[in-house]
């Protein structure tokens, strides 16, 4: 160690014990599963994960240290006796202190195993290779690959590490040691390389390294252009017609329609919706109380619309109890006693008015004799 405040592995591990020991005595306790869970694969995968974010958190902790300094109260006789504080080791004490959270075990494990490995690089070679992430995760502790391959070997993936997938999928594995480098395509791509085309999708264009699929036209299940004429296949509700383009079919124009009595067809492109006909309608061929093909009762048809009927109007009178009103509603009426009457079984009598209390009498305390 460089010369200032004594510091080691070994009273670094005895710190970490401190704070972590009873993380370890529950690991060590618990079965393997519960804290080791996964496949090879998954771990290899994770292990990756955890480096990364190791590095990750140094580069903030440089960040965050970055204007610091001894916090001594002679700062000058500090960085001339002890170091420089930007490459000194206390800051790189600070920053180790904080590269996990106390409760992630891997992280907390991952430091302590190769925590000489991190002094390595910060005093030694740091400069020559400033980037922790790929001297440390990749070429050291060797957890993770470069962007583009995986595997144990750190191998290309399929396309090719500079443009995996070809750029229209993701690699199994990308950048760790895990994986198979098989790609998953983008919903437009499909085949090994992600070159071939859904369907749905047409090649607008393509070579051998790179493939754009666009999407046919909506009346196409599979097609060679973007109309309607380019169509392989008709989606379901478009037929091909003489000029050998797929157009939609019309459900509603049948005679038998599919819809129930009380709503009317909709046609939409490659199929059809149910709508509800006007609630005065008995029947219907659109929206609206002008498009019924009979009315309900207490509507009427006038001018090919139904309109509702004021039985109140009528000349007959429809409220025959003495003293009732009648009073129109939409596609009926209703009878109510009239002013001054309510209903008394089903007979409007005469409403009783409650008597006017009495003022009362002005109270003796309220008034004053002369003495």
């Amino acid at each position: 160690m460089r010369a200032g405040p004594r510091w080691s592995p070994g009273r670094a591990l005895w710190r970490w014990l401190e704070a972590f020991a009873p993380l370890v005595l529950l690991a060590v306790a618990l079965p393997p599963t519960s804290w080791a869970l996964g496949s090879p694969e998954e771990r290899l995968r994770q292990a990756c994960n955890t480096c990364r974010g190791i590095a990750d958190r140094f580069t903030q902790g440089l960040t965050d240290t970055a204007k610091k300094n001894f916090g001594g109260g002679n700062t000058a006789w500090e960085e001339k006796t002890l170091s420089k504080y930007e490459s000194s080791e206390i800051r790189l004490v600070e920053i180790i202190e904080n590269l996990c959270d106390s409760s992630n075990f891997e992280c907390n494990n991952m430091v302590e195993e190769h925590e000489e490995h991190i002094e390595t690089w910060w005093f030694k070679w740091k400069k020559k290779y400033p980037e922790l992430f790929k001297w440390l995760c990749i070429e050291t502790v060797k957890v993770c690959c470069p962007a583009g391959t995986h595997g144990l070997d750190c191998v290309a993936c399929r396309g090719g590490s500079e443009s995996p997938c070809h750029g229209n999928g993701h690699c199994d594995g990308d950048g760790t040691r895990g994986g198979d480098g098989s790609c998953k395509c983008k919903k437009e791509y499909q085949g090994e390389f992600c070159l071939d085309c859904s369907d749905g999708y047409y090649n607008s264009y393509k070579n051998d390294t790179h493939s754009v699929c666009t999407a046919c036209h909506d009346s196409c299940k599979t097609c060679t252009g973007p109309t309607n004429k380019d169509c392989k296949d008709c989606k379901e509700g478009w037929l091909r017609n003489e000029e050998e383009a797929c157009v939609d079919v019309d459900e509603c124009a049948v005679e038998d329609s599919p819809c129930n009595s009380d709503q009317y067809c909709l046609n939409t492109d490659g199929s059809f919706s149910c709508k509800g006909c006007d609630l005065s309608c008995l029947g219907c061929t659109g929206e609206g109380p002008n498009k019924c093909k009979s009315c309900i009762t207490g509507y009427e048809m006038k001018d090919e619309t139904c309109t509702d009927v004021d039985e109140c109007a009528q000349p007959e009178k429809v409220c025959t109890r003495e003293n009732t009103d009648c009073i129109n509603t939409p596609g009926s009426y209703k009878c109510i006693c009239s002013q001054g009457f309510e209903d008394k079984d089903d007979i409007c009598v005469p409403s009783i008015k409650a008597e006017e209390e009495t003022p009362a009498n002005t109270s003796s305390s309220d008034t004053h004799e002369d003495l």
